[in-house]
């Protein structure tokens, strides 16, 4: 900033609440934004894409899968992981969506579904960015309700058929494996499904406007036969998607204050420099109304994902509280970024600032790994017991 105002998220003095080594992954994952991706954002962005040897530096960094334990992963607690989220999204929410789809959607299905040939074939190459990982779950026609997927396995002598479609998968044209749920007469099954497999195919989905610095594809499976040891043995139901869905939407209730906090800076820099009527914008009344109000709902946020970090480390965090903190944390980092762009003016719709491609990428994150009414519903049917799904 360029006031010797007060950081956003120092205003409540969480810093004893951190311990010394979330403080230093924190920290050095931040440089590691500033200086490796923040310059790149703008090109990336408006060009449309992450370039995949990105994942080499995420891996050597140590963040692919960093919350996994074995097989070449970091092992840190499940804060240092939220920590490690919440920096790479105040850069974008395409880097973090990245770390995000290796570590706690494709990565983690192995390591948690997987046999131990698997985990040792895929994981250590997954961790330090070799092999590029995604996962597919989500169809054209089933998102929020997954139990209806159409995608089918079917056995032929000793091997697995795959045919299906998937929609909307980060990392799809990109990467080197892809795990894929599909429905079998034995339940829904996950695969380990090498991409140059044939019969797989990942067209990307373009003209996107919003998560722009980000691969989007669409899986096509027609007639891709693997061997008997590529399905996943640990589980052949929905919980086995359901529970990577959890890591993954535990990253963003921590990511999406990184977008915020990145806004809430620039707002910050911005109205201080910025000159009206011969005074800071930031020195009226009514935009240190916005300023206040965006501080605490983004400390408040803090506090609830730091909260349920410290669950999940101590093995008690329950899914609805997951889907609690993301509805609460996402709903209002888009808020900051729609309030942030009001402070910068017609500055706030350009490239030159991170606000409005902060805002656009969090539209998205409003919606996938669950939307905001479903997430409602689950903390509505926790509340009152009824099921108002159906």
């Amino acid at each position: 900033m360029t006031t010797g105002g007060e950081d956003p998220l120092s205003l409540l003095a969480v810093e004893h609440l951190l311990s010394p080594e979330e403080h230093e992954i924190a920290r050095t994952v931040r440089r590691f934004v500033d200086t490796e991706v923040k310059p790149n954002l703008g090109g990336w962005w408006e060009e449309g894409h992450l370039p995949k040897e990105m994942a080499k530096s995420f891996g050597a960094l140590g963040l692919l899968g960093m919350h996994l334990k074995g097989y070449g992963c970091a092992g840190t607690n499940a804060v240092s992981y939220g920590l490690a989220c919440m920096e790479l999204e105040a850069g974008d929410s395409g880097v973090r969506s990245f770390v995000s789809v290796q570590g706690s959607l494709a990565m983690f299905a192995i390591y948690r579904w997987g046999s131990e040939e698997q985990k040792s074939r895929w994981l250590p190459p997954m961790a330090a960015g070799e092999t590029v990982g995604c996962f597919g779950l989500t169809e054209p026609d089933f998102g929020s309700d997954p139990s209806g997927m159409r995608t089918r396995a079917r056995r032929d002598g000793s091997d697995w058929v795959l045919d299906g479609t998937k929609m909307w998968i980060t990392n799809g044209s990109i990467a080197d494996v892809a795990i894929v749920w599909a429905r079998t007469d034995e339940g829904i099954r996950g695969f380990v499904v090498p991409t140059d497999t044939p019969g797989f195919s990942a067209p990307e989905i373009t003209r996107k406007l919003s998560m722009r610095a980000s691969v989007t594809s669409e899986l096509v499976l027609d007639g891709v036969r693997l061997p008997a040891d590529a399905v996943l043995p640990g589980v052949s139901s929905l919980r086995g998607p359901l529970a990577c869905l959890d890591e993954a939407r535990f990253g963003i209730l921590f990511g999406a204050l990184g977008a915020a906090r990145d806004c809430l800076d620039a707002a910050i820099a911005y109205s201080s420099d910025r000159q009206v009527f011969g005074r800071p914008v930031a020195g009226y009344q009514l935009t240190q109304e916005k300023l206040a109000d965006m501080a605490l709902e983004l400390q408040k946020g803090f506090l609830l994902a730091l909260h349920l970090g410290r669950l999940k480390d101590e093995g008690k965090l329950q899914p609805r509280q997951v889907s609690l903190g993301k509805l609460n944390n996402v709903r209002e980092a888009l808020a900051i970024a729609r309030t942030c762009r009001t402070i910068l003016g017609a500055n706030g719709i350009t490239l030159e600032y991170p606000v409005m491609r902060h805002a656009s990428n969090l539209e998205s994150v409003l919606t996938y790994e669950g939307t905001s009414e479903v997430h409602t519903l689950v903390v509505g049917q926790a509340l009152t017991g009824l099921n108002a799904f159906t």
